[in-house]
């Protein structure tokens, strides 16, 4: 459908805003992660948990929440997540335990769901080919900018207010989303009207991620192994059904006929297994061994994902012209530099050594994201939007975490229960240096599945 500037723009700054909030709440959280764990008196394990049960809720239902809104209506689901996402942060705020705030973390989670799965699915639908890469990398923009100011004012706000101001800060924000989202984005978008919804295959799958992620994060531990072999099973019954389902919830056929389809994802889920928990470790590291303040800690972690901000815009433009695939390998190389020199992270380790790191990192973020997502959105028809920008939503979430669950389950094998503090930095610098050599392999092997994809443009 036709769809007039105003209307784009209110789409631009609604879901830029939206995509802000997301990845501002995570970044900022990290910072504040030590304080929250002094409060409640938790271990790093159930720690982990605070992060890690909010992308568990988001992951399960993203991909169903996206076929949704290809069904219903991409703004009605869109505009839902964002009064669920910012109830449950102002809500958040107000948590007495440790139980409480994960409960409501998983809340938060189920509202990003519905924004992650129609933000991205939104712009392709409301921009023409020729400008997607450019909108596509100011969302992208957004999100960095949300991770450059998390660190910063979240341990601002840590420092002067405590860790619940972080999501106070949220709802103002929130709120203007929904105001532009609901009332001056005009128009509806929903390809699929006709389809029913899959409801079985939305169960199996979301059983099937769940085993598998929770079992995963649940390792070495004899349920961790349980669960994740019901998982792949779940896996391999959700594959036989929706293959012979007229209205899949997941079109197994997208991954099997559409090889730029199929590997850009895998390449997403490489990239974020390998380096969404980089801030969480780092974190850590700056504050409980080398005793800097949260604002202090922010400070430093700001500089990657400001590289990420600064960049982003740039690789997507240049993605409308060249082929994504060479733009985002490029940037998963850097990227696999950049962890590679974290390996050697030690108690006395310079400054300028880790902010080199931090720039190299940023810099690989911000040539590999925005491309791949525009290769994502390029390789498929209109009526499929909702699904593969929940999809790769999914690849994202599904590998933080992964990626945090690599970091928890080495935590366990090198520290079991004990705290993190000085008293056992050691401990704690040999799991950190054993995660960054599994994060390096990792994005690795992620330069070939980047590499592999093919071509978009005739």
């Amino acid at each position: 459908m036709e769809i007039g500037e105003r209307s784009r723009t209110a789409a631009l700054i609604s879901t830029t805003l939206s995509s802000f909030l997301i990845s501002f709440t995570s970044s900022s959280i990290n910072v504040a992660l030590p304080l929250i764990g002094a409060e409640f008196s938790i271990n790093a394990v159930l720690l982990g948990w605070v992060v890690t049960s909010y992308l568990l809720a988001a992951s399960v239902f993203l991909v169903p929440f996206g076929k949704i809104a290809d069904i219903y209506g991409r703004k009605k689901i869109f505009t839902l997540g964002i009064i669920i996402f910012t109830v449950s942060s102002l809500l958040c705020a107000l948590s007495t335990s440790s139980i409480i705030l994960i409960i409501l973390r998983i809340i938060q989670g189920i509202g990003a769901a519905l924004m992650f799965a129609t933000n991205v699915a939104i712009l392709t639908s409301v921009y023409p080919h020729g400008e997607r890469g450019r909108v596509l990398g100011i969302n992208v923009t957004a999100v960095y900018l949300g991770l450059s100011l998390g660190p910063f004012l979240g341990g601002f706000l840590t420092d002067i207010m405590g860790w619940r101001s972080i999501f106070y800060a949220i709802t103002p924000i929130g709120l203007l989303a929904f105001y532009l989202a609901a009332f001056k984005l005009k128009g509806e978008w929903s390809e699929e009207k006709k389809e029913k919804f899959d409801f079985l295959g939305s169960v199996v799958y979301g059983l099937a991620l769940f085993f598998i992620m929770y079992g995963f994060s649940s390792l070495p531990g004899i349920k961790g192994f349980v669960c994740v072999v019901l998982g792949l099973l779940g896996v391999l019954i959700l594959i036989i059904w929706e293959l012979r389902c007229h209205c899949p919830v997941l079109n197994i056929q997208l991954f099997m006929e559409n090889a730029v389809f199929a590997f850009s994802n895998l390449a997403a889920f490489i990239n974020y297994s390998a380096t969404f928990a980089i801030s969480f470790l780092l974190s850590l590291y700056l504050e409980n061994v080398r005793g800097y303040l949260p604002n202090t800690a922010g400070t430093i972690l700001v500089v990657q994902p400001l590289i990420m901000a600064l960049f982003s815009p740039y690789a997507g433009r240049l993605s409308d012209r060249m082929e994504p695939r060479i733009v985002s390998s490029l940037g998963m190389a850097l990227t696999t530099l950049g962890l590679f020199l974290l390996i050697f992270l030690k108690g006395g380790t310079p400054l300028y050594f880790i902010m080199i790191s931090l720039v190299i990192l940023g810099l690989g973020f911000a040539l590999f994201s925005s491309p791949n997502t525009n290769a994502v959105m390029s390789s498929v028809d209109k009526s499929f939007y909702g699904v593969a920008s929940a999809t790769l939503g999914t690849m994202r979430l599904v590998g933080q975490v992964f990626s945090m669950g690599i970091a928890m389950l080495i935590f366990s094998l090198h520290m079991g229960n004990k705290p993190i503090g000085f008293n056992n930095f050691i401990p704690f610098l040999t799991s950190v240096r054993t995660i960054f050599i599994i994060f390096t392999v990792l994005c690795f092997i992620g330069i070939f599945a980047s590499l592999k994809r093919g071509n978009i443009h005739s």
